[in-house]
């Protein structure tokens, strides 16, 4: 082994590979993500004792809202999603600056590590500020700047805020651990206009855009009648649809358009918690997914509208509960199911406390541990990214929790002061 590698150990530790195997004894997590066993006699950078840990791949969240912690988790609570925004959302985010924003996704990026996730594909704005938070926090992330014609309190209009887009989305590399892109709101407060611009832009710069779409039947009824087609169709018209493409929500949906989200190898975005909160009378349906091969991942959406928080576990174990529930099956979404959703295209490792009353029993040759993670849940432990430790024994290294929270509950009394 190199001595660059970077390599820790866990002994006598059980860990979870990409495929959900189990494989117990002395293990090397090296730099580059990869994992291998160890005969005990590398030079590694820390030998940590595994006993009462498991290790598996770092939780994804493929639809965040990061910098709404801003907002309580109460907020608005009881409004459908069309009041929620207009009434509640649109209204708040009107004040928003760069400061608020910097606070409220570093708050963010601290429960996000609390509760082993790694990686956020989010939306929302001044985006140059959450991707900078994100890589002092040494996290990963698909950064979206919001594009819409109107609700956009960081620039005038749509143009405006695509031109200064492009000066991010030019600094993309395949090296960085934070990568840029353009959410499009979606097709009722996007111009067919707008949409074609930001396609034009996205492949300028070979950069991918991040949209809900299909999230009520409101929306897909007025989508219809205004243009003859369905929203994912609609999309598919404009040129949205391409290799890349992230589609929130993805609920009301055809199995026409699901074969078309198929063939255009996009990724839709499941997310249980926050289509329950606000009612939208539907989540993704599984099956037809799985059967047309779509790409899904899971998402919280933001802390305001989200029942779960950031919280990808408690996502999970939802996401489990739902699709058994709809389509009255059982079968559906298996805990290692839910898990390889939660983790798929992760390159990093977190441990979780096996000590933790809620990971027993452990079961026959440990076979219990992905069921109890899902539908238990237990504290992350350690957190490693690149080689580099985000969080050890239970504590962040890279971000101060304790002085976010501070910074968050003076942020939101000065954003809401002298406020009717």
């Amino acid at each position: 082994m190199e001595a660059d590698d970077r390599a820790v150990r866990y002994t006598d530790t059980v860990l979870v590979d990409d495929h959900q195997a189990l494989h117990r004894g002395d293990v090397l997590l090296h730099a580059d993500g990869r994992w291998s066993p160890s005969r005990g006699d590398e030079d590694v950078l820390e030998t940590i004792d595994g006993r009462n840990r498991l290790v598996t791949r770092s939780m994804q969240n493929w639809h965040t809202h990061l910098a709404m912690q801003l907002n309580a988790r109460d907020f608005s609570d009881g409004y459908p999603l069309d009041r929620w925004l207009e009434e509640a959302i649109f209204p708040t985010e009107s004040r928003l600056t760069p400061d608020f924003v910097r606070t409220g996704t570093q708050a963010a990026a601290a429960e996000l590590l609390r509760n082993g996730t790694t990686f956020a594909a989010d939306m929302y704005f001044f985006p140059e500020v959450t991707g900078e938070v994100l890589n002092e926090a040494g996290m990963r992330g698909l950064v979206g700047g919001p594009i819409s014609d109107r609700a956009l309190p960081s620039h005038d209009n749509a143009d405006d805020a695509l031109r200064d887009l492009e000066g991010l989305l030019s600094t993309n590399d395949n090296a960085n651990r934070v990568q840029y892109a353009i959410a499009a709101h979606s097709v009722y407060l996007c111009s067919d206009e707008t949409l074609q611009r930001a396609v034009e832009v996205g492949e300028r710069h070979a950069a991918r855009i991040h949209i809900h779409v299909s999230e009520t039947r409101k929306e897909v009824a007025d989508c219809h009648a205004r243009t003859g087609r369905y929203p994912v169709e609609h999309l598919d018209h404009l040129g949205v649809l391409k290799p890349g493409t992230v589609l929130a929500h993805a609920s009301w949906v055809k199995k026409r358009e699901i074969r078309m989200m198929a063939d255009a190898e996009v990724t839709a975005v499941h997310c249980p918690s926050s289509n329950m909160k606000l009612a939208c009378g539907g989540t993704l349906s599984m099956p037809p997914y799985i059967d047309a091969g779509v790409d899904v991942r899971l998402g919280t959406d933001g802390a305001a509208s989200s029942g779960s928080g950031l919280n990808l576990l408690a996502e999970a174990r939802l996401a489990s509960l739902v699709q058994r529930h709809d389509h009255w099956d059982a079968t559906l979404m298996t805990a290692s199911d839910a898990f390889a959703m939660a983790t798929k295209g992760s390159r990093d490792w977190v441990t979780w406390n096996l000590d933790d009353i809620r990971m027993h029993p452990r079961g026959r040759s440990d076979n219990r541990h992905l069921a109890n993670l899902i539908y238990n849940g237990t504290e992350c432990l350690d957190v490693w990214v690149d080689g580099q430790p985000l969080r050890r024994d239970g504590v962040s290294l890279s971000i101060d929790e304790r002085a976010v929270g501070q910074a968050l509950d003076e942020a939101v009394r000065s954003y809401y002061d002298g406020v009717e």
